[in-house]
């Protein structure tokens, strides 16, 4: 039992049921600040309850019977709440009224509880979640299947059979049979343990079995487009409509900082005319929910222009062709190699190169950025910051420069006064 434990008994009288004149007896149990409550199935008037005794004033026999069975069921919860505590059971006031009114409480296991999760999570698409957020849980839940085969020949697993060790050969198990990488697997880690974490506020579980695991993350450099690459690929002409129309919604990413998801839902409506007279962008991001007005850059506002009568655009109502996410991608690859580009290039590339080639390597403050790009967290628009070696080493070469013709002017003032 813990020291630290606030357990109590309470009975009451509920005065909104009150039938024939008598008032039902309630008994309530709490413990750490939460309750639950039991019926007695008894009676009396309102008038001669007690409040400050939990009993009946009256002493006639029903009273005293009524009195009596109350301890009884006083001192029969306390008997479960100590039989519970010498076993070292997690007690909540739920569990001890299920023990004492002889209600089996049910195990629960691992992936119950994950599909439990991802169940409610579903039902919250549209209000508090969005479909990517889900389908990352449901790739951890695929993912947890195969692996309690493998390991334990089982297809569940309860939670109280969950320990350190268990996430630990879940690590290596995704690293070596299912070689994910490293980051990958600490986010599918990350993601277990927030199930976890619902298991122990459900009260299912005591404490999170992984919580003295650290997710620990290995720097990525962000591949982006430097300012060449990007003027390379605006100007490269295509004899293939796609590739041209894939070329061109890239084009308007790198100036807008959309992601795929984002664009793709885009319609002529979004666009309106802003606080300074130019036309914008007024939509909310689909991953965090968050509003991000994005002023149009010029390239951005041909784009839209080019477009505007495209039969696909008037079919659907949107305002750029774009095509699915797969699709984009592969033509990117082509676009690429046809512009002697040698990097890897997908849709979320231009998203990175909004956010340093576009915006901060030209000296947009850091805080506008996080903004356009709709994120909830500064810290997550800083890592951007870390990647533009290329700004660092062009504002060093021209620091270098002013110093040269610093020396060089005293050098030559020199000089003359010598002279």
């Amino acid at each position: 039992m813990k020291t630290n434990q606030t357990y109590g008994i309470l009975f009451w009288i509920k005065k909104s049921k009150i039938k024939n004149g008598k008032a039902p007896i309630y008994c309530r149990i709490t413990i750490n600040g939460k309750r639950a409550e039991i019926s007695t199935k008894r009676f009396t008037e309102p008038e001669k309850w007690s409040s400050s005794s939990s009993s009946i004033k009256g002493k006639s026999e029903e009273d005293r019977t009524i009195n009596a069975h109350l301890d009884n069921i006083r001192s029969s919860i306390h008997t479960h709440y100590t039989q519970l505590s010498t076993l070292g059971k997690f007690i909540t006031a739920e569990t001890l009224k299920n023990n004492f009114l002889g209600l089996e409480e049910k195990e629960r296991t691992l992936i119950e509880t994950y599909e439990y999760h991802n169940s409610q999570m579903k039902d919250l698409i549209g209000i508090d979640v969005v479909e990517s957020t889900l389908s990352k849980y449901v790739t951890v839940l695929n993912k947890l299947k195969p692996f309690l085969k493998k390991k334990y020949k089982r297809s569940d697993v309860f939670l109280k059979e969950l320990n350190h060790k268990f996430v630990v050969d879940f690590e290596y198990y995704l690293k070596v049979e299912d070689e994910v990488s490293h980051n990958t697997t600490m986010k599918y880690i990350r993601d277990l343990k927030k199930v976890m974490n619902m298991a122990v506020t459900n009260e299912w579980i005591v404490k999170n079995p992984f919580a003295n695991f650290k997710c620990s993350y290995k720097k990525v450099v962000r591949e982006i487009l430097t300012e060449k690459e990007l003027e390379t690929f605006a100007n490269k002409e295509f004899s293939i409509q796609r590739l041209e129309e894939v070329r061109d919604i890239f084009l308007f990413c790198c100036y807008t900082g959309y992601s795929f998801v984002d664009v793709e839902r885009l319609t002529p409506n979004d666009v309106v005319r802003g606080i300074d007279g130019g036309l914008w962008i007024y939509a909310n991001r689909k991953k965090t929910g968050t509003q991000s007005n994005v002023p149009l850059l010029p390239t951005a506002q041909q784009i839209i222009e080019k477009y505007k009568e495209h039969p696909y655009c008037e079919e659907k109502g949107k305002l750029l062709p774009v095509k699915s996410n797969q699709k984009m991608n592969a033509y990117l690859k082509e676009i690429a190699d046809l512009c002697e580009i040698n990097k890897k290039l997908t849709m979320h590339i231009s998203r990175h190169t909004f956010a340093t080639t576009v915006t901060l390597s030209n000296g947009v403050p850091i805080e506008t950025v996080s903004r356009l790009l709709g994120h909830t967290k500064l810290a997550t628009t800083q890592i951007y910051a870390q990647v533009l070696e290329h700004k660092v080493s062009e504002d060093m070469l021209k620091l270098k420069e002013r110093m040269e013709e610093k020396t060089t002017k005293k050098t030559e003032q020199k000089i003359k006064r010598t002279v």
